[in-house]
């Protein structure tokens, strides 16, 4: 190798070299079909070791993947070097959840290569969809809170904010779901079988991290107050770094995933003496905490687990945050002005002591200044207001996990309860219900109370659903400091949900309006003229029906059910729970069902009901809900009186793909959660988004999507939150439902007797004894009249097409508010203060 040049060291003439290497075209990093289709032929022979002989699909989708990641790496790099050229701000998002669905296609139309690589590779008698579907789901995420973690990455790599993402790289993601005569079967998801295209490991960066143990309390050589941690259970954690691509620029920011690792691979002692199992036990005890997405906690040994899954991420993440930003400072006095966490729900919550532990244990920090530094960077969005959602630890078990800290903890505690009582903020209700620790026969931690006490800004992700944070969940803390508590309605990527999922559509709207609808969604409002235009409702119908005929090709396949395309798409998909009231839903079809048997004259409008979502594997209920919908789909598609007018079909292992099939077909979009239980739902604007009509509650978002596309756009039934909380003070009796209306006892009584269960006559007495005698606690029965009559209103407006399609083409217009890009603006304003930095 020959000297560097007079003047420079090696390391400049090093960075000139790699310098003049990116500037010029490569096959690694032009785009033109031509050096596309060599490029994937390079990577089928040197990365897959394969020729055209041996090549499978999967072979060639990987060569397809490294080919668009090379012209990634370039961006990647670009992008960091101008954040430390600037000495940016950055955003750390801190979530649990990522449900990132896949990547490729999504990296494609992000970086321009949809059409040349569809381009190179039928030159080669290839078809690129068939290599897309090659590419498994990373389903790192249960449903709503993960993917909107998704959507926000793809929001802020597009608007070139410089911004990470941290979570845990889960070995098996959200368990694949098989139906089998009915029932949910859970099977592992092995996402990494075949490895990851997109994942760079990063060894280098490996952080310890320690458990249980004890601490030691002593004195510095100043005499100040020191903590050890002493005799704890080390594991290591690996960063994996994902790019996150922006959509037409050249930003590449960072997903790093963690994965556990035992600190000592094999027990060398053990091994020797024979114990081939002692050998192993840690590593095996260790690396569980990045296998499986959110254990079982109905066990002691589950949530023992899941504490451990939730401080191993942060502490990862919180060591990397202070390492890049010591690389660029001296002290922490400007840490806050360079540094934003925001903590996705309560998971992260263990953040806000873990950055103080770092800060005095390891940093030297006094308590105040740590205090101030972490009060200040901190951000928290909360995503529920159900009691069980909002996570408790038992003192004894948070102690053991984490010694330390549990005295951080109590010390928060005790000084925010002493500063309250000494200002008078607060009187002795209000306190006990603030405190970070709640009393009683088991002593609890509240992770809840801790993000809020720990962080500058508290957020909901809807209007309604921060009101009612405000009013109820956290009115005491809302008292205290009105000044943090701020809304940040949720949004949804217009690139994934729109041009991605539905390119027909997406094409027209860009042939009437040009592409900057892509980055700037409030562009589609341009769009409600031509509700009044002819030529485009029959070209918007023209669409759907493609987008309906693509997902009935799905059902045919997995379900063996033939779908009618001039019926109506009626769907609800989303996470099975009680809340979310698929019940309501499936009860109304089986009482639709009952009726046609009844009544030969009845000729209702023809439908075809989509069911589809996961139901938590210890969830009992939400299992027999799916059941139930199964039954009901098994009964009235085998009964010749009733087809071609009712379909039912349950569409199993739903899953960020199969959405993107879904959202573009769908015609109704059921959004029927009980007022007041959902914080805001995402799928709820994917519909709109796709020309869906929404029949919903006042809940959540559901708000604002009624406000935005017209009242009269939107088919709204139901109790309200106050008359929900009015009719709950008044005594609900839901006996008295079932007893002053036809169609609810005639339902009811069919599932009691075995109408949808001939084999087995008792099997959905269980559902009509938790609704009749189990207090109907989501008021299904109270709002079961008010719902089916809202679908008669609905039934006549599908009866009129253009009708139909003019309130379908202005909710694809008044979208455009639920874009991610919008949410995220307002986080960058509102609440980081972080500017966008320009790369190249």
């Amino acid at each position: 190798m020959p000297p560097p040049r007079r003047g420079m060291t090696a390391r400049d003439e090093e960075a000139r070299a790699l310098e003049r290497a990116r500037d010029l075209p490569n096959s690694r990093t032009a785009t033109d079909v031509d050096t596309l289709r060599r490029a994937f032929a390079d990577h089928l022979q040197y990365s897959q070791g394969k020729d055209e002989h041996t090549a499978t699909a999967l072979d060639r989708y990987f060569a397809v993947a490294y080919t668009v990641r090379d012209r990634m790496m370039r961006r990647w790099i670009q992008t960091q070097q101008a954040y430390y050229k600037e000495d940016a701000k950055r955003v750390y998002y801190l979530s649990l959840e990522f449900l990132m669905g896949k990547a490729l296609e999504n990296n494609l139309l992000n970086l321009g290569l949809y059409d040349p690589m569809r381009a190179a590779l039928s030159d080669l008698g290839l078809e690129l969809a068939d290599l897309l579907a090659q590419e498994p789901d990373a389903g790192l995420g249960n449903g709503g809170l993960g993917r909107l973690a998704a959507c926000f990455l793809d929001s802020l790599a597009t608007l070139s904010i410089p911004a990470y993402g941290h979570g845990i790289r889960y070995e098996f993601g959200i368990f694949d779901q098989e139906i089998r005569n009915g029932y949910q079967v859970e099977r592992p998801e092995e996402w990494l079988r075949f490895g990851s295209a997109w994942e760079i490991p990063r060894p280098d960066a490996t952080v310890t991290v320690s458990l249980y143990g004890r601490t030691e309390h002593g004195s510095d050589e100043g005499g100040r107050l020191r903590v050890r941690w002493v005799d704890a259970r080390h594991v290591l954690g690996m960063p994996y770094d994902v790019p996150i691509t922006g959509f037409g620029n050249q930003t590449v920011n960072t997903l790093r995933l963690w994965r556990a690792r035992a600190s000592q691979e094999l027990d060398l002692a053990d091994f020797n003496a024979g114990d081939y199992l002692s050998a192993v036990e840690d590593k095996d005890l260790s690396e569980s905490i990045s296998k499986v997405l959110y254990p079982n906690d109905l066990t002691v040994m589950g949530k023992e687990l899941r504490l451990q899954q939730q401080y191993f991420f942060v502490c990862c993440a919180i060591h990397d945050i202070v390492n890049r930003y010591l690389k660029m400072h001296d002290g922490f006095g400007s840490f806050p002005d360079k540094v934003a966490i925001q903590m996705n729900d309560t998971h992260p919550a263990i953040a806000v002591a873990e950055l103080l532990r770092v800060l005095m244990d390891e940093q030297g920090l006094e308590w105040d200044e740590a205090w101030e530094i972490g009060r200040a960077t901190f951000g928290y969005t909360n995503h529920t207001l159900l009691p069980e959602a909002l996570e408790r630890w038992s003192v004894d078990l948070f102690g053991r996990v984490l010694p330390r800290h549990l005295e951080i903890v109590y010390e928060i505690n005790r000084r925010f309860i002493d500063g309250v009582r000494a200002a008078r903020k607060a009187d002795g209700g209000a306190v006990a219900r603030m405190s970070l620790i709640e009393e009683g026969p088991t002593k609890q931690v509240r992770m809840a109370n801790l993000a809020v006490v720990g962080s500058h800004s508290v957020n909901g992700v809807a209007a309604l659903h921060t009101e009612l944070l405000k009013r109820e969940l956290f009115r005491d803390f809302f008292a205290l400091w009105p000044e943090k508590f701020n809304n940040k309605t949720n949004g949804v990527t217009p690139r994934r949900w729109l041009l991605q999922a539905n390119p027909g559509l997406a094409k027209s709207i860009t042939e009437m309006l040009g592409p900057a609808w892509l980055t700037d969604a409030t562009q589609l409002r341009r769009l409600e003229p031509l509700a009044e235009d002819a030529g485009f409702r029959r070209l918007f119908q023209s669409v759907k029906r493609d987008n309906k005929a693509r997902l009935a090709e799905i059902v045919r396949a997995e379900n063996g059910v033939t779908l009618d395309l001039d019926s109506m798409f009626d769907v609800q998909v989303k996470r099975i729970h009680e809340y979310k009231r698929q019940l309501l839903a499936v009860l109304r079809v089986a009482s639709e069902y009952l009726r046609l048997k009844e009544e030969r004259a009845y000729d209702p409008l023809p439908r075809t009901y989509l069911f589809g979502g996961k139901a938590a594997p210890g969830y009992a209920m939400a299992k027999a809900i799916i059941k139930l919908v199964g039954s009901v789909a098994e009964v009235v598609n085998r009964d010749v009186d009733v087809k071609g007018r009712i379909t039912v079909v349950f569409l199993k292992n739903y899953r960020v793909s199969l959405a993107e099939r879904i959202f573009p077909a769908a015609e109704l979009s059921e959004q029927i959660s009980t007022a007041g239980k959902e914080a805001s739902g995402t799928g709820n604007m994917k519909f709109a988004l796709n020309g869906a009509l929404t029949i919903g509650t006042l809940d959540g978002a559901n708000v604002e999507i009624r406000e935005e596309v017209g009242a009269e756009n939107f088919f709204l039934f139901g109790l309200t939150v106050e008359q929900v909380a009015a009719l709950k003070r008044r005594g609900y009796d839901p006996w008295e439902w079932y007893r002053n209306d036809r169609r609810i006892k005639q339902v009811l009584d069919a599932l009691a007797s075995g109408v949808f269960s001939p084999g087995e006559p008792g099997l959905f007495r269980p559902i009509v004894d938790s609704l009749l005698n189990g207090g109907d606690p989501y008021l299904v029965l109270a709002d079961f009249a008010a719902y089916c009559a809202c679908h008669e209103e609905v039934e006549r407006a599908y009866r009129d097409p253009e009708l139909w399609t003019r309130k379908a083409i202005l909710n694809v217009a008044r979208a455009g508010k639920f874009s991610s890009d919008r949410t995220i603006r307002e986080y960058a304003a509102e609440i980081w203060e972080a500017p966008p930095v320009r790369v190249g």
